[in-house]
């Protein structure tokens, strides 16, 4: 039964069990926000969201506090007004002086807010803080001292990913966010996601640059500077330039590394064909010969460095096939170095990814092979834009190119590697037609499509009845996993991608995304498979002649050394 409320004098319609928050977003009535997640139970923590009740005279935090048959609320009273700008003179009365070289400056929920709320001056002067920051990760830098304790990444890390690698530490003005005895995140069991990053407000979390190194090897003479970027990559760099979400710049992307200087330029999506080749090959392999089931994908590093910690028990289940990324980079640095005529020592290969976990995955001591690296650098989607930038490049005035052959074909089922579902979709495709001969009738698996965090369906193939689960964030992945330890049997083959939504919505991505670009993202990627005439990976010329030529076929002798590998318990020193 609907109440009857009034804001801002106007009267107002609202749904038992509602936040005044709720009504006022409904209502298209803006008030700012700092420690709210939308769908997340609310925490009141910053109080950033105040509103004035006039029934009582007080002051209440719109995000947690209910709405109340007859209640009349003020949203931009000059006490609510001054009330919220007291709080944003408070955070900024500790904080780092330093936003013309901070990370996020530009793209800060903090200086966003001193904007809005006119705050010119320090009427307010704290003993600033003076914590060390920890490089100690691959992936993720942790900067303190710009911590506003909104928790929010705490809360990310928790309830989305499962792995509260961080929390709340000390207590009263002592208080931090932390790892276990503040110790580094390399210690802790951190997989490297970077979600926490997509949720931060401030320059308090980033991903660990490579652009320093990247720049040094484009100027160095001597090397033959590579690039691949992931299928999520040309759906997503658009909105880093003010473009519409879900715009593709996949050849306006080719032609600006190649300006930047880079000697050649692929599609990871390739080696996601690559990928569907081996994994497809694998889960008939197992069910053919009574391997463990069910197969679960090993294309996220996140969720394989989750499974070495918290699921040990699945590590027999996990794809030893590598990531599309380690296997473009093994494939360059062999048969495409032979190509070239380069020794791969004297090859730079750098991937842009949408993942900050990628960072972690290239520096892996298995992704090495006799000192070479497979992957020596990976930039985020960020990273890519500033680097762009930095080298004046202007994505508005440039003509689009096609990437580099070989290695340069992709069909269409590679690309939805972008999103959640995309990895399944891919293999089945492939799967139907190894086991029965015959294409899918209809290409299209609706049912693992989507942003649904849990995804399941089965299909036919042939005499065989395959059972599929496709899950994002890894706390729904527990949930999974948890069945299937009390018994359930009836899945053979599992996608597993820990930032949900999957790759379009990475911790590498633009922040500041809100779901509707990321469906747009997703929805770019469907568009470019409709659009597409290969649409399967198995019909990839070039991945036929990768297996003709180098490879062999697939789990063969040749593939297994380059494009396999195993995973193995992983201790959490802290």
């Amino acid at each position: 039964m609907e109440m009857n409320i009034e804001i801002n004098n106007r009267p107002m319609k609202a749904n038992p069990g509602e936040t005044i928050l709720d009504v006022l977003t409904r209502n298209g009535i803006k008030v700012p926000t700092l420690c709210h997640m939308k769908d997340y139970f609310p925490s009141g923590a910053c109080r950033m969201c105040v509103v004035e009740h006039e029934n009582s005279g007080r002051l209440v935090t719109s995000c947690s506090y209910p709405v109340e048959e007859g209640m009349r609320i003020k949203t931009h009273t000059s006490r609510v007004v001054e009330a919220r700008k007291m709080i944003v003179e408070l955070l900024l009365s500790n904080h780092p002086d330093d936003c013309l070289y901070c990370v996020r400056n530009g793209n800060c929920q903090l200086q966003e807010l001193a904007v809005e709320h006119h705050v010119t001056e320090r009427r307010i002067s704290g003993l600033k803080n003076n914590f060390s920051k920890d490089l100690s990760s691959p992936s993720i830098t942790r900067d303190p001292d710009k911590c506003i304790l909104c928790g929010r990444c705490v809360r990310v890390c928790e309830e989305v990913m499962g792995v509260s690698a961080i929390d709340y530490i000390n207590r009263g003005s002592k208080t931090l966010i932390g790892t276990s005895f503040n110790k580094g995140l390399n210690t802790s069991s951190c997989v490297n996601c970077g979600q926490c990053i997509m949720v931060c407000p401030t320059g308090a979390l980033s991903e660990k640059g490579h652009l320093n190194e990247i720049q040094m090897a484009l100027s160095d003479p001597s090397k033959k500077v590579v690039v691949q970027y992931a299928p999520a990559i040309s759906v997503s760099l658009a909105e880093e330039f003010g473009m519409q979400p879900g715009t593709d710049v996949n050849g306006l992307m080719n032609a600006a590394l190649r300006k930047i200087g880079f000697d050649f330029v692929f599609d990871t999506s390739f080696s996601a064909d690559l990928t569907i080749m081996e994994e497809s090959a694998e889960l008939i392999d197992r069910v053919a010969n009574g391997g463990t089931l069910p197969l679960i994908t090993s294309c996220c590093p996140a969720w394989v460095k989750y499974a070495e910690e918290f699921a040990v028990d699945f590590l027999p289940n996990v794809s030893s096939c590598k990531s599309p990324q380690q296997m473009l980079g093994a494939v360059i640095k062999t048969y495409f170095a032979d190509k070239i005529k380069t020794k791969p020592e004297d090859i730079y290969s750098v991937s842009v990814m949408p993942c900050t976990a990628k960072k972690f995955e290239a520096q892996r001591e298995d992704m090495t092979h006799h000192g070479i690296t497979d992957v020596d650098a990976v930039m985020t989607t960020r990273e890519l834009a500033q680097l762009i930038r930095l080298y004046g490049v202007d994505m508005y005035n440039i003509n689009p190119e096609l990437t580099d052959s070989p290695l340069g074909i992709r069909s269409s089922a590679g690309k939805l590697f972008g999103g959640s579902g995309g990895v399944m979709e891919a293999a089945l495709r492939t799967a139907y037609f190894k086991l029965t001969g015959n294409e899918l009738k209809e290409f299209k698996i609706n049912a693992v499509r989507g942003l649904t965090g849990r995804k399941e369906t089965k299909l036919q193939i042939g005499d065989l009845e395959v059972g599929v689960a496709v899950v994002s964030g890894l706390q729904n992945a527990k949930v999974l996993l948890d069945e299937i330890r009390n018994g359930r049997d009836d899945i053979h083959f599992i996608e597993i991608m820990a930032c949900p939504g999957g790759c379009i919505a990475g911790g590498g991505q633009h922040i500041g995304a809100d779901q509707k670009a990321i469906l747009s993202r997703l929805s770019s990627l469907y568009d470019i498979d409709d659009r597409d005439s290969i649409k399967v990976s198995h019909k990839n010329p070039e991945v036929i002649e990768l297996y003709e030529k180098f490879l062999g076929e697939p789990l063969g002798h040749m593939s297994h050394e380059l494009l396999h590998t195993e995973y193995e318990k992983r201790e959490v020193p802290l």
